[in-house]
């Protein structure tokens, strides 16, 4: 479900260019400048060929060489300065746009999955790139190759004639790049995301490729991808490659043209030696910008087509209003008639949720597969956006809370279990700067202190990505002490003792009734009739709707008897 393009996301870009924008004036200013002292070179020659040559005055050849020599180290200042400012500039885009646009993937993974909006992050370093790049100053340079043709006709009007038809050809060239390669360059790199993110997806259940012998068909299935990455990007650079060297073509033959026409004209008495070598440099450096544009295409193509991404995905993502600062909740929570799907879906899979629970209360939700009990604990923590209906957290509705802020009294344990690399200590305190003192009280309630301490650096253990170092229960009781870290008004358990043993359960089991005996109301999303003991009330979903909700005894014994409120008191 993409959420609205909002004011502020359709600006961000714009206000990141901006931002640039005084740079980029300087650089463009620092062109004209560099532009002009290039004449440097060609006046110089056309004084030595014309003036010291015939007569051989020595006092100044050493004259018109110190003057060049210093005139030639201002222009390398005003080149290292121009590239510096345009660095600048580039951070100045980074740091305005790199971290709303790291919220913006956050936002448009949670509404779009599987939209391959990580691809915006490389897609600012790429616009960082360009900015900061010899594309960026070809272009600050083609505005002044004007001056350059001016210059050629005051050397002779078919010098200017021969720089507007050489400048005309290359730019029909480059013209004619832009329409050979455009398609194929956004086909191959449409395919080329879609290929990494396969590729992604595959090596992060290595152990499952290796175990069940599935390398080979998704190396292949990969490398289809890949190879029609590959060949459109081959098609592309082939078209490419004849534009360039076509270019490379026409400004060699202009230089010869130059050369051959200048010699004409020297044996016609119509200018003199030093000219013909002067309008051979002034052409070259006429061209030259527009050749460098050429060569630089393919990296302003990529700056282009991450602009065009950013955009979508802004609009995908949407802004993040700014919100009041609400006081603590108690966890006061009720879920009116809820309607919810997930993200990208148009069939609901809530049909009309409902029931509420006082502070302090513990709530087992349970029911087969695919009754919506994941997607319920998705709705209530605010991950998915409910279609219909309202979910409350003491009578405020969730969409008017800052998520971070939210976030600061909500406790989540997903049912597929995700550590981050980093440390136990970072990972439980959330990346928050380390208290240990709290860390130890909720990996305590978590139970999962001892098994810690066991490990070769307690706390500072390095899990790896994905916590790969550690079981499947160790991650999942570390998780929960994250969910429990900064005392949540709020704990959401989806399927909690999946991967426990009895120890953990029964350390799970603790840990919920010091929740309940702080006034934390508990959500247990779970399978197994035991851990219900704990609950104050009972959920029974199926198929996306609300089948019993009750206190505990009187919906096990509405479903099967005093036999299953036994069972569930054990």
């Amino acid at each position: 479900m993409a959420g609205p393009s909002g004011s502020k996301s359709a600006t961000l870009l714009a206000d990141g260019f901006r931002t640039t924008m005084p740079a980029f004036g300087t650089a463009v200013v620092f062109s004209f400048f560099t532009n002009l002292l290039v004449f440097v070179s060609p006046l110089y020659m056309l004084q030595i060929y014309d003036r010291v040559i015939t007569s051989r005055n020595e006092t100044t050849l050493y004259g018109l060489t110190i003057i060049a020599g210093y005139l030639l180290l201002v222009y390398a200042v005003l080149e290292m300065l121009r590239s510096r400012v345009l660095v600048r500039a580039g951070i100045l885009f980074d740091e305005k746009i790199a971290d709303p646009i790291f919220d913006a993937v956050h936002r448009g993974n949670l509404r779009q999955p599987g939209g391959g909006h990580s691809q915006a992050l490389r897609d600012v370093d790429s616009i960082r790139e360009f900015l900061t790049g010899a594309g960026l100053i070809a272009l600050c340079d083609v505005p002044w190759v004007p001056i350059f043709v001016f210059a050629c006709f005051i050397l002779h009007p078919w010098f200017g004639w021969i720089a507007i038809v050489g400048s005309l050809i290359i730019l029909s060239l480059t013209l004619l790049n832009e329409f050979l390669t455009f398609k194929l360059l956004g086909e191959a790199s449409r395919a080329s995301i879609s290929a990494n993110q396969q590729a992604q997806a595959s090596l992060r259940n290595g152990e499952v490729l290796h175990a069940m012998g599935m390398l080979d068909a998704l190396r292949s299935l990969w490398s289809t991808r890949h190879g029609e990455v590959i060949s459109l990007q081959a098609l592309a650079s082939d078209r490419a490659g004849v534009i360039v060297a076509s270019t490379k073509f026409v400004r060699m033959f202009l230089q010869t043209a130059i050369l051959g026409t200048g010699a004409y004209l020297a044996i016609q008495k119509e200018i003199t030696p030093g000219a013909m070598i002067a309008a051979s440099i002034i052409i070259g450096r006429a061209l030259a910008p527009v050749e460098l544009v050429v060569a630089n295409w393919k990296g302003m193509t990529a700056a282009r087509n991450g602009y065009r991404r950013l955009k979508q995905l802004l609009m995908v993502a949407g802004d993040e209003p700014v919100r009041m600062q609400l006081p603590r909740p108690l966890g006061r929570l009720e879920v009116e008639n809820v309607i919810a799907g997930a993200p990208g879906q148009r069939k609901a899979i809530l049909n009309g949720i409902g029931f509420a629970l006082a502070p302090g209360e513990v709530v087992g939700v349970v029911g087969p597969s695919a009754a919506g009990k994941s997607s319920l604990a998705r709705v209530i923590t605010g991950v998915w956006k409910s279609a219909g209906g309202i979910v409350r957290l003491d009578g405020t509705d969730i969409n008017h809370w800052n998520p971070q802020s939210l976030g600061q009294y909500v406790g989540y344990l997903p049912q597929d279990v995700e550590l981050f690399s980093g440390t136990i200590a970072q990972n439980i305190s959330r990346f928050k700067e380390p208290d240990g003192g709290e860390i130890i009280k909720v990996a305590q309630m978590a139970g999962c202190h001892e098994m810690i301490q066991q490990l070769g650096d307690g706390y500072d253990t390095q899990i790896g990505e994905g916590g790969y170092a550690l079981s499947g229960g160790q991650r999942q009781r570390i998780a929960l002490a994250r969910a429990l870290f900064g005392n949540p008004c709020l704990v959401v358990l989806d399927e909690p003792n999946a991967s426990l043993d009895s120890a953990g359960e029964e350390a799970l089991m603790a840990a919920v009734q010091k929740l309940r005996a702080a006034g934390t109301t508990v959500v247990i999303i779970t399978h197994k009739v035991n851990i219900l003991a704990g609950t104050d009330k009972i959920l029974i979903m199926n198929l996306g709707t609300v089948q019993s909700f009750g206190p505990r005894d009187e919906i096990l014994g509405r479903l099967a008897g005093p036999r299953a409120v036994a069972v569930a008191n054990r």
